[in-house]
């Protein structure tokens, strides 16, 4: 996905597990609503509305809890209602829509150049990779990790169920074997819960609140950001050395 307009009034949104946020060209403030298991995309649609009734744009950049290959989502999200794929977002908005993984619009976000590995740490585990510019999408969070998946034990569940000592001690160990596999040159670490960290691990920044805001216009305004909407591969188990 390489081609790109000029400059437009761009609304941004930011569909979590636990929240939808927007902000729109020229607006301070985001806004927000809760979302959840029953969020489907025509009430997503209808909330986003509501929302920025009041607020002009004439295009839409959506950050989506999971794959989305070639501007098309590709599977349900795991944390929310169902029939996301083949929703007609253009129909119901009005305007021309790009979807992005929103990992992906994070990390388009947090970009300042080199090789960058994003992980989001909030209800499950977002992570991305850019390289010059380019923009990779991935599905970290479902590769198998000690008992279960790396989402299982470094997402919102994991936190819960371990607790903050134990659940910290995951995601520094989570974050050294990415590293080790994917060579980086930084990683940045977004997602609600970064602030439940004591400290980051060795060779992350913590993003800011604003990334991915920042990252859904840049998906409408920068002419030289390319994203690689590929499938997510297979990849053998991580190993655990304990």
């Amino acid at each position: 996905m390489t081609q790109r307009s000029e400059a437009r009034n761009v609304l941004v949104v930011d569909v979590g597990g636990t929240h939808v946020k927007i902000l729109a060209t020229g607006k301070d403030a985001p806004r927000k609503f809760v979302s959840g298991a029953n969020l489907t995309p025509a009430r997503m649609v209808s909330g986003v509305k509501q929302l920025a009734a009041e607020w002009q744009f004439d295009c839409v950049a959506i950050g989506y809890p999971g794959p989305v290959i070639r501007g098309r989502i590709a599977s349900e999200p795991h944390n929310l209602g169902a029939g996301w794929l083949g929703f007609d977002f253009e129909a119901e908005f009005g305007c021309p829509v790009r979807l992005i993984n929103d990992a992906a619009m994070q990390a388009l976000g947090s970009y300042e150049g080199g090789r960058m590995l994003f992980l989001g740490l909030g209800t499950g585990l977002g992570s991305a990779l850019v390289l010059e510019g380019v923009v990779q999408s991935t599905e970290l969070a479902h590769l198998p990790y000690r008992k279960g998946t790396f989402e299982d034990y470094v997402g919102l569940r994991g936190l819960k169920r371990l607790g903050r000592k134990k659940w910290r001690a995951c995601v520094t160990d989570a974050v050294s074997r990415l590293i080790a596999a994917l060579e980086p040159e930084y990683v940045v670490l977004g997602g609600g819960n970064v602030k439940e960290l004591k400290e980051l691990p060795q060779g992350c920044r913590a993003g800011t609140n604003a990334s991915a805001f920042r990252g859904g216009f840049r998906l409408w305004e920068q002419p030289n950001v390319t994203v690689q909407t590929t499938a997510p591969a297979v990849s053998s188990p991580v190993a655990d050395p304990s």
